[in-house]
């Protein structure tokens, strides 16, 4: 059987998260089922990362095994003629038969979202974390600079992560400020916040956490020095709140 590896993109807003449930529509089981009109013998998708409910993807990859003949190119096409709108298959190649796309994965980068203003825009709302106040970014660096390197997440890590160590390499935890947005062509007007995170690997909610808790840092209620002593805790009670799903981007993945 072939290893077809596919890069999707998605709008998570309606979907409980990637990873099938009993009870709620994943887009892994509206992709796996497309799939069966092509391929009946397909296996069940393995994808790079299991984002949470309404989070988004700019590039997650997946794979699975077949012995249908079709090309990946007819396969992608296919699918996509069948996928609901919110959810497109960019690519779709025949990859080596030990390829994995967790295990394989070196670093991923995420991305986090958050509008400033008391007046969020129709067209962001469901893609960014709306807060009402400012935020100082000066100390929200100086906070996001003790974070980066290697350490131990605990304090950032969800209840019910099934990881075997929460020690991850942070390499980048970079936050930028913007007066304007792109969208269709059009610049949307406001103040928007850009945190980037690339690590090796990711924590359950880790990067939510990361941005609940350097908002806080923004609003002067936890200090940049105090961040270093939440991140030596390991106490996920210390840190800040976790961040609305909708504001997060699953980037890219490398390998």
């Amino acid at each position: 059987m072939r290893n077809i590896k596919i890069t999707i993109q998605y709008d998570g807003t309606g979907y409980s998260g990637w990873q099938v449930q009993p009870n709620a529509l994943s887009i892994q089981e509206v992709i796996e089922g497309c799939l069966k009109k092509i391929a009946p013998d397909a296996t069940r998708l393995v994808a790079a990362g299991r984002t949470d409910a309404g989070v988004h993807a700019l590039e997650q990859v997946a794979s699975f095994r077949t012995g249908v003949s079709h090309a990946p190119e007819t396969i992608k096409k296919a699918l996509n003629a069948m996928l609901p709108g919110d959810i497109a298959i960019l690519d779709a190649v025949c990859c080596d038969d030990s390829f994995h796309p967790r295990f394989d994965a070196v670093r991923k980068t995420y991305v986090y979202f958050i509008h400033l203003g008391d007046r969020p825009s129709p067209f962001t709302y469901r893609y960014a974390w709306s807060l009402p106040y400012r935020l100082d970014v000066r100390k929200m660096r100086a906070a996001a600079a003790m974070l980066t390197g290697r350490h131990d997440f605990a304090s950032f890590q969800a209840a019910g992560c099934g990881a075997k160590t929460s020690v991850r390499e942070l390499s980048v935890l970079d936050i930028k400020m913007s007066r304007s947005i792109s969208f269709l062509g059009f610049r949307i007007e406001g103040d928007f916040l850009t945190l980037t995170a690339e690590a090796d690997a990711f924590l359950r909610h880790m990067v939510r956490n990361l941005a609940g808790t350097l908002v806080e840092v923004g609003r002067g209620k936890i200090s940049p020095e105090e961040t270093k002593k939440i991140l030596s805790a390991k106490d996920r009670t210390l840190s800040g709140p976790t961040a609305p799903a909708r504001g997060l981007f699953l980037k890219k993945v490398y390998y």
